[in-house]
């Protein structure tokens, strides 16, 4: 059975039921915190460190949590916000793009994770995805893979619903060229 966020908040502000709640929250949201950032950073390892950062960030502002937002965009906000300052970090550490030469060693550790065992068809639509400004990769990836609806994005990602159908449709069509050029 489910625990509903609003029971979870209601834990969460009680002393005595507050690491509860927390469980209660990271059994909620962990995997799908874990595949959203994997999406975006790819390597595993990566992705734990990021994970573990969020849910240290989320249990230290938790208490601030306004509620003028549901609690799943709140902590998707956070995990999108430290994966993007991670890429920017390890870009600027590499003085790579990772759309240009960054991008083929994403594709290249997707290809070597022993995390990832897509078939042929998903590792080409990875490949293709890598090759997506950061952006567009993102939208795309909570749109198709998360299901997310576009109020949703919009309000994780603090941008008109508008502006994110326009990066879905370029994302997917560049996608489509891409996949139509393969072999």
């Amino acid at each position: 059975m489910q625990v509903e966020d609003f029971e979870i908040l209601e834990k969460f502000s009680r002393e005595s039921t507050r690491q509860e709640a927390f469980n209660l929250l990271i059994n909620k949201y962990q995997q799908k915190i874990y595949w959203h950032i994997r999406r975006l950073v790819i390597d595993h390892d990566d992705t734990d460190d990021l994970v573990q950062d969020v849910f240290i960030k989320v249990w230290k502002n938790l208490p601030n949590f306004r509620k003028d937002s549901q609690l799943f965009t709140w902590i998707y906000r956070i995990a999108t916000n430290e994966s993007i300052t991670f890429l920017n970090k390890k870009k600027l550490k590499n003085n790579i793009s990772l759309n240009d030469s960054g991008g083929r060693t994403l594709a290249e550790s997707l290809a070597d994770s022993p995390y990832f065992d897509g078939d042929k068809a998903q590792m080409k639509l990875q490949k293709a995805l890598l090759t997506l400004p950061d952006k567009q990769r993102l939208v795309f990836n909570m749109k198709y893979f998360e299901d997310l609806k576009y109020e949703e994005i919009s309000e994780i990602l603090g941008t008109s619903v508008g502006a994110l159908k326009a990066s879905f449709h370029i994302a997917v069509k560049k996608i489509e060229q891409i996949l139509s050029h393969s072999d």
